[in-house]
Formats: C-alpha cells, structure tokens, sequence
C-alpha cells in the first residue's frame, strides 16, 4: 500500500525537490517552493497482464472532419484558425483586469445564440456577479448556462453526460481544486490535475474546452509548463489597462497559425473588434517627423502596418542609455553596432530611445531596416520621405536580407495609401525609374531596393550633416 508523503514542488516550473529551499534549481525563481502531499513505494515497473492493446490506424485514412464552431467574432476566429474546433482546449491567459471574462463572456453569448448549447463556469464570481456583467454588455438575454463552482468533481459530473454542453468555459483554472488531493487550489498539483480532467472529458466528448489561466509577475501562465503542453491553443490577451485596445494573440495552436493576432478596443458596451489594425497603429503618423518609419509587419497570416518611433539625443554620461518598448533590446545593439562599424554613423555619444507604437510587441527580424531608417532618421534630423514603408533584415556584415510574404505587405501598404517603399533586392516589381518590371508580382508603390545598409545614407541629404557622421 502507497504510503503517503510530503514533497516540496516548485509553484513556476513545476521541478520536485526532496527538500525546502528558498531558490529553485529549476527555474531559479525565489520563494516559489510549497510543500505538497504526495505518494511514495509506487511499483517500479507496469506490467502489461489487465491492459488493453491500443488500436492502431493507418496515415491514409480520412480524417473525421469536424465543422468548427464559429463565435460570430472575426478577430478572436481568426486567432482560433477560423473558429474553436470540437473536442479542443484552449488556454486564455492575460493581466489582472485586462478584459479575458469580458472577451469569452461576449464569446459565449454570440455561440449560445448561434445556437450551441455554453456553459460558463466561474470559480471567481457569484451567479449574480456575473449576471451585473452580462447585462451590463446586454447580453442578459444570451441563453447561456453559468454556474459558481470549484470542485472540479462536480463540474466533470455536469460535462461528462449525454446531451451536455458544447462548448464549456472555466475561469479560472487556478481556482478550480480536486477534493482527492491535500494541497491547496493554485498549486501545481491541482492545476494539472484538474486540467487534465477537463480535457479528458473535452475530448471524449466533443466539448470545447476554454480554459482561462492567470500570468505571474513575468507575463507567463502561471502553474506548471505542462499546462501549456496540455492544452491544444494558447492565446495571450495583451494591452495596457490605460489604453483602450487590446491584442489577442496565439503562441500555440495545432489547428491554425501560430503568432496570429487579433485587435479589439474596449468600449463602454465591451470588446469591440478593429477590423483594419494597420490603420489604427499608423492613426498618429506624421511624414514631416524626423525619427519615425512606417514597418510593413505580417503577424501570423495578417500583413500589419505599425509605426516604428527613434529618438537620438547627446549624453554628457559616460554610458549612454538605450531604451527600447516593443522590440528587442538586444537586437537593437545590434543594429547600432552594424551602424557604426559598416556606416560609420556614430552613436557612442548619444542616448537612443525606440518605440513601437500603439503597445504591439514586434518580433520579427524583418524590422531591421525600419529601426535603422528611424534611426538615420532622428541621427540626421531629416523626415522619411511622404507615404513610404520601410522592411528588410540586416545583417553582421551590412548587408540587407530578404524576407517573406513581401507582396502581401506591400499589397498592405498600398491599400492603405502609400507611394513607395525601401525593401531588400528581390522584392516584388513596381514602378522604377518611370517603368514597370515584367514581374508577375507587381504593384503601383515606387520600389527603392536596398542592398547595403550603408545605401539607406543615400536616401537622405548628408551634406548638412558630415560633422555627424563619423569617418569610418
């Protein structure tokens, strides 16, 4: 017979130690070690006598082709992969207050009217907290079925029937608890067996699942790695609480693109989608500003427009400052290195300060020559010219690289008005030097191919500003 035992598991990473400690060896964090039950004299081995042969299938069969649950909201389909699939489980994370039972309360009101039988079970509020939210963001007529539980017994015995519910929100995870376990709700033992429960049922039934899980002090779901390797989705809901839009965005997903975003703006009557993002991100741009350049984007399978924002100030410090907001800190030394070794442009003696604005997060390498343009830029005190989009990686040795889905990101840029754009060679054809390339991949905007980096000087009037530049 097991007997039971005490074990100390760390709360972040989920590491087993045999003993307290303050520091994790695991993850590092400090103070995250709580001492959970646990079972000793476990056999060594599992025998294959009372076990059942799995079922094997070939790769050629068909698959089972399942119509995916739309909500009725473009942007949060869109993140999904074009609606939730049936019988998946979806992790939502985000900050305190950020707007996640506001997103899947509204979420759950538009599948319910479509005709699809929610559940909303919430182990944070009362029945009628969440009937004020409802009919605050006039949904109080939505036929959704909510319930105040946290015994995730109890709701398993709600979901795992015939003629349950097809689609079942929980939020939050964390608070949901197994009564066959000691160790309080929140801890890793619990998130991962009630997780693992709920999706067992998700499965076998049919159900989506939508599980919302709270982030630590780092951004991160909090609870153990596993959680997030469970789950089939997992979709971060992103913004400051001082501004009114939000960005749903997916880091894992086996039904669809994985870095895809959705745009919302959070209202009086709750989310509302923003159905062109790009010109919500450039809603501020001005071409007479020294400094600034547009950056043609592509966030999943969507081209995005965003305005990237540079400013070079002198330092009497020894060290200057580089500050960066919505891109990699590393990245642009990087490119501040590359400037002043293969360009000689000079910025030892001068703070830099860099901005993506609007509050997204930029991380594809395709940035590079925005950030250098922005730079140049703010160094030389000279605007971009009107109307132009900026992308192409650089790299070590100054040399400008190519990159993907460039017709789409100039097709963006087009739409919305631009006139031309500094791209690496290679890129689509348009109109150079008054003709038009034989390239299918055409388009109106005036291409300005940059292959050296030290080649984005010539694109700006040096002569009033030789004693800025160093000599290389």
């Amino acid at each position: 017979m097991a007997r039971a035992t005490s074990q100390f598991v760390c709360q972040t990473c989920g590491a087993v130690h045999r003993k307290w400690s303050g520091k994790c060896d695991g993850c590092g964090e400090w103070n995250s070690i709580v001492e959970e039950s646990g079972e000793t004299n476990v056999p060594k081995g599992v025998t294959k006598s009372g076990g059942r042969a799995v079922a094997f299938a070939s790769l050629d069969g068909a698959p089972d082709e399942r119509t995916r649950r739309m909500t009725g909201m473009a942007e949060l389909d869109r993140v999904c992969g074009g609606g939730m699939v049936p019988g998946s489980a979806l992790l939502v994370g985000g900050d305190p207050g950020i707007g996640k039972s506001t997103l899947l309360l509204q979420a759950a009101a538009m599948l319910a009217k479509s005709g699809l039988s929610v559940a909303y079970i919430s182990g944070e509020e009362a029945v009628d907290q969440i009937r004020l939210r409802a009919a605050r963001l006039g949904l109080a007529d939505a036929p959704v079925d909510v319930a105040s539980a946290t015994n995730v017994r109890d709701i398993l015995a709600a979901l795992d029937k015939v003629g349950g519910p097809d689609v079942a929100i929980i939020d939050s995870i964390q608070t949901m608890y197994a009564d066959n376990l000691d160790s309080a709700p929140g801890t890793v033992a619990q998130v991962r067996t009630c997780a693992q429960e709920l999706i067992r049922v998700a499965k076998r039934r049919g159900v989506t699942m939508i599980l919302v899980g709270h982030v630590t002090k780092d951004g991160a779901i909090a609870g153990p790695r596993v959680l997030e390797h469970m789950v089939d989705a997992v979709l971060y809901f992103e913004g400051e609480r001082a501004n009114q839009y939000r960005l749903l965005r997916a880091v894992k997903n086996r039904f669809g693109a994985t870095d895809e975003i959705g745009v919302f703006e959070m209202t009086d009557s709750g989310l509302a989608e923003v159905e062109n993002p790009s010109e919500l991100f450039i809603a501020g741009h001005s071409d007479t500003t020294s400094g600034s350049a547009v950056f043609a984007g592509i966030e999943g399978t969507r081209p995005l427009l965003v305005e990237i924002q540079a400013l070079v100030a002198p330092t009497s410090l020894g060290t200057p400052r580089r500050a960066v907001v919505g891109w990699d800190s590393s990245r642009l030394a990087m490119i501040i290195a590359v400037l002043q070794t293969r360009c000689g442009m000079n910025l030892g003696s001068h703070d830099v300060y860099l901005n993506v604005a609007g509050g997204l997060r930029v991380g594809e390498p395709a940035a590079d020559l925005a950030v250098a343009a922005a730079l140049v830029s703010a160094h030389l005190e000279q605007p971009l010219p009107p109307r132009t989009v900026v992308f192409g990686e650089i790299g070590l040795g100054g040399e400008v690289r190519g990159v993907g889905q460039a017709d789409a990101r100039l097709r963006e840029a087009e739409k919305l008005g631009f006139e031309r754009a500094w791209t690496p060679p290679g890129s689509p054809a348009g109109k150079q030097g008054g003709k038009k390339s034989t390239n299918k991949a055409r388009t109106s905007l005036e291409i300005g191919e940059i292959a050296l980096l030290r080649d984005l000087f010539d694109r700006f009037d040096t002569t009033p500003q030789r004693d800025k530049l160093a000599t290389v």
